[in-house]
């Protein structure tokens, strides 16, 4: 299935994750149908190599595939980007890869990096103990990464992958926004994982071909920053669908014979309408470079850190901004513009896209080198 036909599968999907958004927020996590139905239409095998039964999309597909989900619901288009897992899962060994992809593409991977917990060698593997923050999407998850540091100190950090049954999920996020997405801690008690079911983080991918040439870090923040995109979408969305009836209890006209909201909204469509153009113009730099058999340049890759980190600020700022066109009516619990206010704001709390991103991006334009994981 190519991308458009992915995108055009959603559209019936995504008015029910609309509808259902409340739902998602309150039981804390995408409900397990609408994973199921994320990998019948190809969410989960979008970035997955050809040679596994995957689509093999462009960087920016993917993305704008997300940006779509994320309309709908920001917790759903976050849970749906790590359909990214392949630019982790990608530093297995191949012979790994061919077991991990046996029963087909659609694997849904979650994983709870820090903190990187020691474990000990075994025999031709690891035993591995510990409690890991932040897994996105556990809920609905069949493969799980955490991070270990191997005893001894000689190697980088690693991930081991273990199937769900190794794997305990304590349900702990409670959050002010994006509370759909189960970002739970995961609970794994001695168990053990062989040598050739880990990787080390960040390292080579064994996988051929352009796409996999692509900066992972980079993918790794713009598919979660690419989420304000779609949420700020939203809100403005649903300023123009309140806009012509919504009625003041002042007398006042309606909003959208309002002058000032007229500024308003115009300046919020060109500022998130600027932000999104360099987002992707930004993709389409290094992609067509790889393309061409080059790799990616410094400064272009710290275009697609720093766009991504402007893009998840511009959208908090539209949503704020839509909220409060809305006056008191945007105040309430049913009202999803809070709710986008809210999720856009947890976004901009991420480590991917936080002020320390500014300040690595100031070293690279000044000739500097970043702090490491930068780029």
């Amino acid at each position: 299935m190519s991308v458009v036909q992915v995108r055009e599968a959603l559209v019936p999907l995504l008015n029910e994750i609309t509808a259902r958004s409340a739902e998602f927020e309150r039981q804390r996590h995408i409900s397990d149908d609408i994973i199921s139905r994320f990998k019948q239409v190809g969410v989960y095998r979008a970035l997955v190599p050809k040679i596994y039964g995957g689509d093999e999309c462009s960087p920016a597909q993917f993305c704008e595939l997300i940006e779509q989900i994320a309309t709908a619901d920001g917790s759903a288009g976050w849970v749906a980007s790590f359909g990214m897992s392949p630019f982790y899962l990608g530093a297995l060994p191949p012979d790994t890869l061919t077991m991990l992809y046996r029963q087909g593409p659609d694997v849904v991977f979650a994983g709870g990096i820090y903190p990187t917990h020691k474990a000990a060698r075994v025999d031709a593997g690891y035993r591995v103990s510990g409690r890991w923050s932040f897994a996105s999407g556990s809920m609905g998850a069949s493969v799980f990464g955490v991070g270990i540091q191997p005893e001894g100190g000689q190697d980088l950090p690693r991930m081991a992958v273990l199937p769900r049954r190794s794997v305990e999920i304590d349900p702990v996020w409670d959050t002010v926004g994006l509370a759909g997405t189960g970002s739970h801690d995961l609970l794994v008690d001695n168990a053990y994982v062989p040598q050739e079911w880990t990787f080390i983080r960040g390292g080579a991918l064994n996988l051929a071909g352009p796409l996999y040439r692509y900066p992972v870090l980079s993918l790794a923040t713009q598919v979660l920053s690419v989420v304000a995109l779609g949420v700020a979408r939203a809100a403005l969305n649903e300023i123009y669908q309140i806009a012509h009836r919504q009625q003041s209890i002042t007398g006042a006209p309606r909003l959208a014979d309002r002058p000032q909201a007229q500024m308003q909204i115009a300046r919020s469509e060109a500022e998130l309408r600027a932000a999104r153009a360099w987002f992707y113009e930004a993709i389409d730099d290094v992609w067509q470079r790889l393309l061409a058999g080059d790799e990616a340049s410094q400064q272009q890759i710290n275009a697609l850190r720093l766009s991504s980190t402007h893009v998840t600020r511009v959208a908090a700022d539209v949503a704020r901004q839509a909220l409060a066109l809305n006056g008191m009516g945007g105040v309430a619990m049913t009202s999803p513009l809070q709710r986008y206010v809210r999720d856009t704001l947890v976004i901009t709390q991420h480590a991917f896209m936080g002020d320390l991103s500014y300040l690595n991006a100031g070293t690279v334009f000044f000739g500097g080198n970043p702090l490491p994981g930068y780029l």
